[in-house]
């Protein structure tokens, strides 16, 4: 193992079991997101405190989410110089949401966010015509900016669980997009509010730096292999996973409230 890596805040058996986490996650993120389904219920067995497991996950989501970025980016899903803007606003607006936790009635949230995660997937499984082709759109870009994305990276700094789903389905329903072009501009927008949210919690948090690139490494062999197979079978993949992971999500909050 790397010297610098023998500095990890777990055993270097614990830290392996982390970075194989951190692979599935990146794949699984680059292509329908809910990475987090999986990394974080392991930094909480390594036993990381809720708060450093979700400071954590920021970390190595960070590298993931840049990676999937990036490739679709390259494939020309999405053109990075005419969505700064986007970006710009999704980093800020996330940085609010994770300073507004202790303020916000976060606990209410939970409680409707399983509802909200099983609509998205019975949209997606149900939902006639969603193909990677564009549709009309019913935003403008400006006001889908102005609005949508705030929001979005605002409950992504908040709470993080579900975003990358509600992303997804703001590009499809009211930005007209594609399956695969909304992947590749949920993507984007999760590395800003990423970054974001992670600037946030090194103020008030404190995580495993070196764990979290670990497994960051990890995110980004597992982002890269998710990205080149969302762009070779499209919609075919992406749909299925994205309601598998919105319902495995809502799942999971739902366990976690009993």
């Amino acid at each position: 193992m790397p010297e610098f890596l023998l500095g990890a805040e777990v055993a270097p058996d614990i830290l392996l079991l982390l970075m194989a986490a951190g692979f599935v996650a990146g794949f699984i993120d680059a292509i329908a997101g809910g990475g987090g389904l999986i990394t974080v219920p392991v930094l909480l067995i390594a036993g990381a405190n809720p708060v450093t497991a979700l400071a954590t996950n920021k970390i190595q989501g960070l590298f993931g989410a840049a990676t999937a970025a990036l490739s679709y980016a390259r494939g020309g899903h999405v053109d990075l110089h005419s969505q700064w803007g986007s970006a710009l606003i999704a980093f800020g607006a996330s940085i609010l949401g994770a300073l507004l936790v202790s303020v916000l009635p976060v606990e209410w949230i939970r409680m409707i966010l399983p509802i909200l995660l099983i609509g998205i997937a019975l949209f997606f499984a149900f939902k006639k015509g969603l193909g990677d082709l564009d549709r009309a759109r019913r935003l403008s870009p400006a006001l889908f900016a102005g609005t949508i994305v705030p929001l979005c990276a605002a409950y992504d700094g908040l709470l993080g669980p579900g975003a990358g789903s509600f992303y997804m389905l703001a590009f499809v329903s009211l930005a007209g997009y594609g399956i695969l072009k909304a992947t590749a501009h949920t993507k984007l927008l999760n590395l800003a509010s990423n970054a974001g949210a992670l600037m946030a919690f090194a103020f008030v948090a404190t995580p495993w730096w070196i764990t979290g690139l670990a497994m960051g490494a990890a995110q980004i062999a597992g982002a890269r292999l998710g990205a080149i197979m969302a762009q070779k079978i499209g919609a075919r993949l992406i749909k299925p996973l994205l309601v598998v992971t919105s319902v495995a999500l809502a799942a999971k909050l739902i366990l976690d409230m009993i």
